[in-house]
């Protein structure tokens, strides 16, 4: 496995648009938190979360290839199997079965929420994630009109790791406050 620097090029190489990578680097920590939860890989779990979109502007939003292309590059990019396939397995719509893994369940999980977190810090005032409550959180998972392109179901993925979503939400929370400022939160 290569370093995280080398990984951090290749995204930048592959990924132009600064929500992406902002999304990479939450979906990362969100990742390096679980992975500690659960006494995993912390290093091969946070790279699944940088990488996971990897191919999402070569694939053009073409849902059918997102995940299988991104897959095969961080393959031949020395990535560990098991990531490989958590990245395969994140888009539902191109993924070859129904995810079944911790680690599928968790990366699924992890890269959505972020999404919903950075859509409620940017209707607070000070549009910081670090003032954003848990309990705001899991009140805007119930309101589908906000963020609606945000997939709750797969959100709710995190029950099938065993963290309740108060929980997780809290974890996500936590572990984007510690990296806030590499993420450039605009509206």
């Amino acid at each position: 496995m290569k370093s995280r620097d080398y990984y951090l090029q290749l995204l930048n190489d592959n990924v132009k648009n600064p929500k992406m990578i902002a999304h990479s680097l939450a979906s990362e920590a969100v990742m390096r938190a679980l992975a500690r939860r659960f006494g995993e890989d912390e290093e091969v779990w946070g790279l699944a979360g940088l990488l996971h979109d990897i191919d999402v502007e070569n694939t053009h939003g073409d849902s059918m290839r997102h995940g299988p292309e991104g897959a095969a590059l961080l393959r031949s990019e020395g990535l560990p199997p098991e990531a490989v396939d958590a990245v395969l397995m994140h888009n539902e719509k191109a993924a070859p079965a129904e995810r079944s893994t911790l680690f599928q369940h968790a990366l699924a999980a992890g890269e959505t929420i972020t999404g919903l977190i950075f859509a409620v810090a940017l209707v607070y005032p000070d549009k910081k994630i670090s003032s954003v409550k848990t309990k705001s959180v899991v009140k805007r998972m119930k309101e589908k009109l906000f963020a609606a392109s945000v997939n709750r179901d797969a959100i709710m993925e995190c029950e099938k790791t065993g963290i309740p979503i108060n929980d997780f939400a809290e974890l996500a929370l936590k572990s984007l406050s510690e990296v806030e400022h590499t993420l450039q939160l605009t509206s």
